[in-house]
Parts: C-alpha cells; sequence; structure tokens
C-alpha cells in the first residue's frame, strides 16, 4: 500500500494566520484528500514554530513571558484550520517535550559523527527572517532582501555545522534525484547556490536563552531552523514507532513550503539529515516551493491595511469558495495574486454559472420527467460517447495533476468536465425528446448527465469537500468516506441503476448578483471598495470611487503641504514579469535620474500607451518593495477600477518636476 505523507512548513507564531499561511495549508490539506481518495495511507501535518530572538523580543515588548506568548499564538493556528476545513493529522510546536528530546538526539548523533565544532561568528543579521547574511545578498543600506529593514552586526560564541562537508554530496544526490526540489526554476536556484560553495553554518546562539539547549553547553540555544525542520521527523517518532512507516524509503514525505524558505529546506535540512547518518534513501521526497501573494497587486502591509482575513471570508462566502479558488487560480509553485473581484468573478463563473447550473438543470429536468428519481439509461449513441471520452480524459489529466502537485492543473482538467456536460444537455435537448415523445431517449441523455455529476462529485472532494457532500446528497448518494486501499477516483462511465431517489434542493452555488457583490466588496476589502483613495496607494492598485456621501476625516494644512506633488514624464514602461495587474515605469520629475515607479495600470494601459504621458506623482512616500529587486519610487495619481483607470495629469506642458499647489 501506497503511503503520503505531506507537511506544511511550521508557521512562526509572531503574526495571526492570513491568507498565506492558509493558501500553503489548504494546498497541503486538499493534497492529502487526494491522496485519501485513491486509497493511499495519508497523513498531513502542520504546526507552529516557537522558538528564536524575535518571538523573545516581541513576547517582551508585550510584557510576557516567551512561552505564555507562543502559547496564546499557537492556538490561533490550531483554531483557524477547522474553520478552512483543513483535517491535519497532527499539529506540532516547537516547544513540546517530545520535540526538545528529538532535535537534541539529532544534535547528538551529528556532534558524535564529527560534523559540528565551536567557534566565534560574525556577521549581519536579520532578526525577521532568523538568519545570517552576507554582503551580497544586502540589498543597499543594508536591507534584508525579504523584509526590507536593516539587519544588526552580531557577534557571538556558537557551534558550526560543517555544511561545506556536504557540497559534493549534496550535488551528486539532485542530479541523481532531480525531483527532489519543485519546480524546476526552484530547483535551479538551490543547485546554483551549492555550487557557489557553501560556508559552515552557525547552528547555535548565545546572545539570547529562548530556543532548545544544546546538549551539555546550557549557555547555548539551537539556532531556530536546527529546531525548526527537525519537526518533520519529530512527529513521526523515532525508528520503529508506527508512524515512521510514512518516512521514505517506506512512504513518500513530501515538504510544501515558501520560496522564501526553500534554502533551509532543500540544503540544511538534508544536509542535517546526511550528518546524523541518514541514508540518501532516508531523505524526504521532495520539496516543493510555492511563490508568493499579493493582494491586489500588493505586498500585504499592516500600513495599507490590505492584509486578507481567511477565516472570515470563509464565515461569508462558505470555506469551499475561498478553498477553490485559492487552488483554482494560483499556478502552484509561481507568485499569484489575491483579488477579492476575482475571487466572486470566478464563483460565479465556475461555481454558479458552470457546475451549479449543470446541478441544477439535471435536476430539474428529472423532476419533470423521471419523477425525480434516476432514470433507466437506454442505448448509447455519438453524443454520450462524447461525453464519456470527455470524463475520462478530464478524470484522467485531473489525477495525474494532483499528484503532481499541480492542483490549478487539477481543477482546470476537472471542469472541462463540467463544460462538456453542459454543452452535452445543449446539444441532445432531453426536452426536445421529451416534447417529441421519446421518453427512453430523454431518460438516457439524464441518466448520463447524473453519472457525470456524480463524477464531478468526487473529483472535487479534494478541493471542496463540503460541497462535495452537498452536490452527493443531492444526487441521493452518501458522502465520501475514503479507506485506505480503496480507490475511489472515477474510472469507466456507467449510468446508475433506475429508480434511485434524487433530492432536489437549493441551488447549491447561487450566483452573486452586482448589488450583492458591491455589498460583499466593500465589507471585505474597505480598503479597495469604498475606501478614500488616498489610503490606497495607486502604486500598486488603485482605489475604486469613492462612495457618494462618504468624506474622509479632515487633514490639517500642515499635513497637506507634507504631500510633494509632482509632474512626471514617462520615459519607458514595461510589463512586470508574472504580475498581471503591474507595469514598471521610469518617470522623469526633473532629478538627475528618472524615478522607478511600479504601478497597477496593465488592466487599463498597455506599456506603449504610457510612454511620454505626463502624470501626478506622489513624490515623498517612503519606497516600497515588490520582492526580486522591484522597489518602487513614487506613487501616481488615477481613479477608476483597475480595468478601467483615469491618470490624473495637468493642462499645458509644465517641465518634469513642476510641484502642485
Amino acid at each position: 500500500m501506497n503511503r503520503f505523507y505531506v507537511t506544511t512548513p511550521i508557521y512562526y507564531v509572531n503574526d495571526i494566520p492570513h491568507v498565506g499561511t492558509a493558501y500553503t495549508t489548504i494546498v497541503v490539506d486538499a493534497l492529502r484528500r487526494f491522496h485519501k481518495l485513491i486509497g493511499d495511507e495519508s497523513r498531513m501535518l502542520t504546526g507552529t514554530d516557537e522558538h528564536g530572538l524575535k518571538l523573545e523580543r516581541q513576547a517582551h515588548e508585550e510584557g510576557k513571558t516567551p512561552q505564555a506568548f507562543v502559547d496564546e499564538m499557537a492556538e490561533r493556528f490550531r483554531q483557524a484550520w477547522p474553520v478552512l476545513d483543513i483535517e491535519n493529522d497532527d499539529f506540532i510546536r516547537t516547544t513540546e517535550p517530545r520535540h526538545k528530546a528529538f532535535v537534541q538526539d539529532l544534535w547528538r548523533r551529528i556532534e558524535e559523527r564529527g560534523d559540528l565544532y565551536e567557534g566565534e561568528y560574525e556577521d549581519w543579521y536579520c532578526v525577521g527572517c532568523e538568519s545570517y547574511k552576507t554582503e551580497k545578498e544586502l540589498l543597499p543600506g543594508n536591507l534584508c532582501p525579504i523584509h526590507a529593514k536593516p539587519v544588526e552586526r552580531v557577534k557571538e560564541k556558537t557551534f558550526f555545522f560543517r555544511l561545506s562537508r556536504w557540497e559534493k554530496p549534496l550535488l551528486d544526490f539532485y542530479e541523481r534525484n532531480p525531483s527532489f526540489v519543485e519546480p524546476a526554476s526552484r530547483r535551479n536556484e538551490v543547485i546554483s547556490f551549492v555550487s557557489s560553495g557553501l560556508r559552515d553554518l552557525s547552528v547555535s546562539r548565545t546572545s539570547f536563552t529562548w530556543g532548545i539547549p544544546v546538549p551539555n553547553r546550557p549557555e547555548h540555544v539551537m539556532y531556530v531552523w536546527f529546531d525548526a525542520l527537525t519537526n518533520y521527523l519529530t512527529a513521526l517518532g523515532k525508528e520503529g514507532d508506527p508512524l515512521r512507516r510514512y518516512w521514505p524509503p517506506s512512504g513518500r514525505a513530501v515538504h510544501v513550503v515558501g520560496k522564501d524558505i526553500l534554502r533551509f529546506h532543500a540544503i540544511y535540512w538534508p544536509a542535517f539529515l546526511l550528518a546524523a547518518g541518514f541514508t540518501e534513501k532516508e531523505l524526504p521526497s521532495q520539496v516543493f516551493a510555492h511563490g508568493f501573494l499579493t493582494v491586489d497587486g500588493q505586498k500585504m502591509s499592516k500600513s495599507l491595511r490590505n492584509a486578507v482575513d481567511p477565516l472570515r471570508l470563509a464565515r461569508e462566502l462558505g470555506p469551499d469558495t475561498l478553498r477553490y479558488y485559492l487552488l483554482r487560480a494560483i499556478a502552484f509553485g509561481q507568485d499569484g495574486d489575491f483579488s477579492h473581484t476575482a475571487l466572486i468573478e470566478r464563483y460565479n463563473a465556475d461555481l454558479g454559472k458552470n457546475l451549479g447550473n449543470l446541478l441544477s438543470r439535471t435536476l430539474g429536468l428529472c423532476v419533470k420527467f423521471s419523477d425525480g428519481k434516476t432514470p433507466p439509461a437506454g442505448e448509447v449513441g455519438p453524443l454520450e460517447r462524447e461525453l464519456a471520452e470527455a470524463a475520462s480524459t478530464a478524470s484522467a489529466a485531473a489525477r495525474a495533476a494532483w499528484d503532481e502537485l499541480a492542483p490549478h492543473r487539477a481543477l482546470e482538467a476537472t471542469w472541462t468536465l463540467s463544460s462538456a456536460a453542459n454543452a452535452y444537455v445543449d446539444k441532445a435537448a432531453p426536452w426536445a425528446s421529451a416534447k417529441a415523445g421519446d421518453m427512453v431517449r430523454t431518460h438516457t441523455i439524464l441518466a448520463n448527465l447524473l453519472e457525470a455529476l456524480r463524477q464531478l462529485s468526487v473529483m472535487i472532494w479534494p478541493a471542496m469537500p463540503k460541497k462535495s457532500d452537498g452536490l452527493r446528497a443531492q444526487l441521493g448518494l452518501a458522502p465520501l468516506a475514503p479507506k485506505a486501499g480503496e480507490d475511489l477516483w472515477p474510472k469507466g462511465f456507467t449510468p446508475r441503476p433506475a429508480g434511485e431517489p434524487l433530492a432536489l434542493a437549493a441551488a447549491l452555488f447561487p450566483t452573486i448578483d452586482k448589488d450583492a457583490e458591491a455589498a460583499l466588496l466593500t465589507k471585505l476589502a474597505p480598503h479597495v471598495h469604498g475606501a478614500p483613495a488616498a489610503e490606497a496607494p495607486a502604486a500598486a492598485a488603485p482605489a475604486a470611487p469613492q462612495a457618494a456621501g462618504e468624506a474622509p476625516a479632515p487633514i490639517n494644512y500642515d499635513t497637506f503641504l507634507g504631500v510633494d506633488l509632482r509632474v512626471g514624464y514617462v520615459k519607458t514602461a514595461e510589463r512586470v514579469p508574472r504580475k498581471d495587474k503591474l507595469l514598471k515605469l521610469a518617470v522623469d520629475l526633473g532629478e538627475a535620474e528618472p524615478r522607478t515607479i511600479i504601478a497597477g495600470l496593465a488592466l487599463s494601459f498597455k506599456p506603449e500607451d504610457l510612454v511620454g504621458r505626463k502624470i501626478i506623482v506622489v513624490a515623498n512616500l517612503e519606497p516600497r518593495s515588490f520582492g526580486k529587486g522591484l522597489v518602487s519610487q513614487g506613487m501616481l495619481m488615477a481613479t477608476g477600477p483597475s480595468e478601467a483607470l483615469h491618470l490624473a495629469t495637468v493642462e499645458g506642458d509644465p517641465p518634469p518636476g513642476s510641484r502642485l499647489k
């Protein structure tokens, strides 16, 4: 029997769950559900990372002990996931005694084999990353490339791990196991980093105390990443424990992580294990790194008030709606953008007007023409064979995509069957055959539609378990109950026996009309929909017009004078790769060099349409990092929805840099 073990990163408890952590956890839950559905023994792990300097400082700032602080924060994560229909098998905390004992045992094993030694370390340290940075990694101004905040110079006594010893063994391992790091672009990054040379790694700290003590050296606490990475094995126990059957070589172990922590998982973690005496066959099967999420084209930020609360979305729209959108709309492995508007649009298009409409039409016709029961299926014709072929193709493609950790492609394939069934009912026209008195043909059409819906109820279960149950209830079927060793994935295309009762009920996916959409958007995303334009920078995603009758809070004259508005001349414009809404502009403000401005204009303007335009720029905003070296050095002014923007400009021909008064 196949065994599948899938993990999220353990989440650092300096913040509450947000849409980014929800995305990762939903993906992992859906992968676990798929493998349960095909009969694999499946296990999911998530949890919280609770040690390190950052947490120690934050706890003291709030007047709490570190343990009290992490107890409170970890519980928020533990309680969040059931709201999103996430069913993890274990929730691990790095402050648990079982974890402390396991990590200390791993340390001893590495120390006994000679890969730990004492020394002194001095370098730049990012508290946010809980890791040292080399000079070449830092942005100008000694800024961390991930957090865009100043790093600190730290010098302390430490234990070093002989990471340099594992440079060639790791490269050989990657070559023999090309699927160990996915997607391929991330694998190339890892290989390039290791090939450039590995330095020995500082793996203990003496400058603070909130961590797991080093065995026999209590003045040292373990480097938070040495501690954190070990959680994946802690949760399965020691050699001989029953759960260790999920770990290679007996099982398939997949770590799903964000791209920002790939290095720790793909380099440090296997090196730690090899140094502890694990063989290559006992390393994790795969590390899959997904991209970052922005919100309406912007990085999530407290200052922008644009953090998305996934629990609130689940309460307003249902967890399955959020799960489907995140799994379907974002290509897993790439950066993605979360948009409340796009969520509702996809809900209406895919769920309401496609699958929901197919269910309502089919059951309505069954009530009318087969007394609300499954009808007998007669002889199949070309249209039925075409539908059966579409079902077979969709089922195979979706299954392969789920197994390849590509939920977006799995759901895309699944919806080809729903679309094919909608096309089939239009072509077959059961109402016409019923009107002509051919009830055998009418019943055959309905029986085939019901079989397509039955298969869809199975294929959507990893993504939308509650809606799967609801769909099956209307079809007169029991909820799915996967069992190890039993493959429930659709195979073949055989209509059900006649006479089984159906249960027409309220619409499974009622569509959201324009008025309801506007109300939802204002409620769920006030920073974009209905808020004053000044609160939602046009540098990334311009705000919708302010609602009539709403007035922003007054500001004093000195505050207004502090806003530096200038005339800018657009010299160049280009698209930002993998960011559908963003353009990168070079804007002349009368300075020695043009400024770079990253703006959410791509849905309204082609880059070439902007070159030569005069625009109004807020010139004294703090620079904002969009990652990968993209820094916006100003904000342009615009109004209107993102797909129909109007740029603010000036009359006449004032020179670039002219200040507005």
